[in-house]
């Protein structure tokens, strides 16, 4: 069995307890890694808000808010969640209109009337949540008793829509089915209701119309680049961690395949890594980031590229698609000794920034051009039927 959130717990507070950082990542020459904040108590994902805040998602129930590198005492709001094992607060995403309408969205555990993971929508009065402002935009099905495999990530991709990635509930029967809504990629309008051409809209019934794709095991973490390609990020078993391109409609074939797979009616990774040691092995992907920054600040030779993680061996790597061209990608090492990363973003300064959940701090990676690049590289595992190119939704 492989190593899931639950089972680091323990060891991450060995590492650092929240509110004492660890120490900088190890990075190529020429880069620098610096202390954002401190003091996160169990850390699960962040977003930077358009005027440059973070925000971020601690696990028991926390929007915590970090303005000018300093970490607010009161959070953005707290909601009542199950914090057990892999459940609770995980994910957050901002509207794309955020300076006029004030909207936040947060993916968390709730407790009532049952145990399920929930998109709730609230509205932001500076660092506070407007009380009573709080709007359920879709309950997902019951949770089992298993509590691991609750993916968690929300993001607005280019199409205006809500992107959720859900988990298989740790019951792989679940990502094969279009009769809920577990092991899938979600798609919903801002308001919650279902967009009409979702793939499978006259296929299901309900709140299962939002499903998108399915055949996911965990996609803890996903990332738009601003062309609208997805990258989805899946927690593999015990053989592979997988990245895979986001298209509408595909199965990812989870349990059948884990890694590539010869099924035609399953969609292969783009990337994959095995479970082992070192700088391109690992135990779970977590954290992705396209580098397209508002403010360039790494050399030319990184916009476009992907960035992200494994939380086991507390690397960053990136996936350089020579060309744009998904037929033609290696994965370059990036930095490495990272206590249990879980997310990554791109600020508005162009830095790469990584929410470390050991030491409960985020740091950030930034370029000072005093050595030249010479990362070492290694050639991925590109799906050969891929051609660079994703439908429009």
């Amino acid at each position: 069995m492989r190593i899931i959130l639950e089972s680091i717990v323990a060891a991450a507070v060995i590492a650092g307890a929240p509110g004492i950082d660890s120490g900088a990542a190890s990075v190529l020459p020429g880069f620098t890694d610096s202390l954002v904040t401190a003091g996160l108590s169990d850390a699960t994902a962040m977003a930077f808000a358009p005027d440059g805040r973070i925000f971020v998602c601690e696990q028991a129930g926390r929007v915590r808010v970090i303005e000018n590198g300093v970490l607010l005492a009161d959070p953005f709001v707290m909601v009542p969640v199950d914090p057990s094992g892999e459940r609770g607060l995980l994910g957050i995403a901002f509207d794309p209109a955020f300076n006029s309408n004030h909207y936040l969205y947060i993916y968390y555990t709730a407790v009532s009337p049952t145990i399920h993971n929930r998109i709730r929508r609230f509205t932001a009065s500076g660092n506070v949540a407007v009380p009573g402002s709080e709007m359920d935009l879709l309950d997902l099905d019951d949770l089992a008793i298993a509590t691991n495999h609750n993916g968690g990530a929300l993001h607005f991709g280019v199409d205006g829509k809500l992107y959720a990635g859900v988990g298989d509930n740790a019951n792989g029967s679940n990502a094969q089915t279009l009769a809920n809504l577990l092991g899938k990629m979600l798609r919903i309008n801002a308001d919650g209701t279902i967009p009409t051409d979702n793939p499978f809209y006259n296929q299901t019934v309900g709140r299962n119309r939002a499903i998108w794709a399915l055949g996911l095991r965990n996609p803890y973490t996903f990332a738009f680049n601003a062309s609208g390609r997805l990258f989805i990020n899946d927690v593999g078993q015990s053989t592979y961690e997988e990245v895979n391109e986001g298209v509408i409609g595909s199965n990812y074939g989870w349990p059948e395949s884990e890694g590539p797979t010869n099924n035609p009616n399953h969609r292969g990774p783009l990337y994959y890594y095995p479970h082992v040691n070192g700088q391109f092995g690992g135990c779970a992907v977590t954290g992705g980031t396209f580098y397209e920054p508002l403010t360039g600040q790494f050399p030319s030779e990184y916009l476009g590229t992907y960035f992200f993680a494994d939380l086991c061996q507390g690397w960053i790597d990136r996936l350089d698609i020579a060309g744009h061209n998904m037929r033609m990608a290696s994965v370059l090492a990036f930095a490495s000794g990272i206590s249990f990363p879980v997310d990554l973003d791109i600020g508005p300064d162009g830095s790469l920034y990584y929410l470390a959940r050991g030491p409960g701090s985020v740091r950030k990676i930034r370029y000072t051009g005093v050595a030249p690049l010479t990362p070492p590289a290694r050639f991925g595992s590109p799906h050969p039927g891929f051609s660079g190119r994703i439908p429009k939704p």
